[in-house]
């Protein structure tokens, strides 16, 4: 039996196209909640980032895992470390790296370029405010974007031994601490709830998505994730576009 179904947002919960959620979907997830099952929101997205939802939320797992909530309970907080932060804020500076930071409750950018203005457009979020890059260095750090190519990623993670560089999108990774994932967060979220993850679904469509597809009893992939996605998932819906979520509830026979 479901009693717990976490959802992605960009790719996922959101059209790319129309940065929305659908109206089936939202029909889907009104419905889940009047039968009884808890949904959660499970983004790489900081909760400053996240659009108002049109259906109330159970719980949120944010920065892939490092900080995730339900109600006023905090369920995990894991910063990368003061030595990895300083240590990728050194290797930015010197290579001319755009960087994102997220704290708990703020968001920063080193400066806006072209490729920042083409993923503001892509993800339909709000510029953070252009900070030094030396405000930085001293805060509690969950997660900083990297806006480089993925081949640089490698010699990347080579300067902070203490984090990983999940890539969801091919214009930037996500640095988050090693001992962080979305699956992390999805633990520590069923144990507060009292769920078993024998009674879960997941949806997504991103790379750092596949930890808790594997994880989930259910792992959905969307129609729009890459065929790697797909290999880890236990069925693969329609697109985000095309209603992929609710049709897969209906499949499943969890909505009407």
């Amino acid at each position: 039996m479901t009693k717990a179904i976490f959802f992605d947002i960009d790719g996922t919960l959101l059209s790319y196209k129309t940065h929305k959620v659908l109206p089936g979907t939202q029909q889907a997830l009104a419905q889940l909640r009047q039968k009884g099952v808890r949904i959660f929101i499970s983004s790489g997205r900081p909760m400053v980032l996240i659009p108002p939802m049109p259906i109330p939320f159970d719980g949120y797992i944010t920065v892939n895992g490092g900080y995730c909530f339900a109600g006023d309970d905090i369920i995990v907080s894991c910063p990368i470390n003061h030595d990895d932060s300083r240590r990728w804020l050194d290797y930015a500076t010197a290579k001319g790296i755009t960087t994102m930071c997220f704290t708990e409750k703020e968001m920063f950018i080193n400066r806006i370029d072209d490729v920042a203005r083409s993923l503001q457009a892509q993800l339909g979020f709000e510029m953070p405010p252009v900070k030094p890059i030396q405000e930085f260095v001293g805060k509690e750090v969950y997660q900083f974007i990297a806006i480089q190519p993925a081949h640089q990623d490698a010699e990347t993670l080579k300067q902070i031994p203490g984090c990983r560089m999940p890539r969801w999108h091919p214009l930037f990774s996500d640095i988050i601490p090693s001992n962080i994932s979305k699956a992390v967060g999805i633990k520590s979220m069923l144990d507060h709830f009292g769920i078993s993850v024998d009674d879960t679904m997941a949806f997504g469509d991103g790379a750092n998505d596949i930890e808790m597809l594997q994880l989930a009893k259910t792992g959905i992939a969307m129609g729009n994730a890459s065929d790697i996605v797909k290999a880890h998932a236990d069925y693969v819906t329609d697109d985000a576009e095309s209603e992929g979520i609710y049709n897969a509830l209906k499949h499943f026979g969890i909505i009407d």
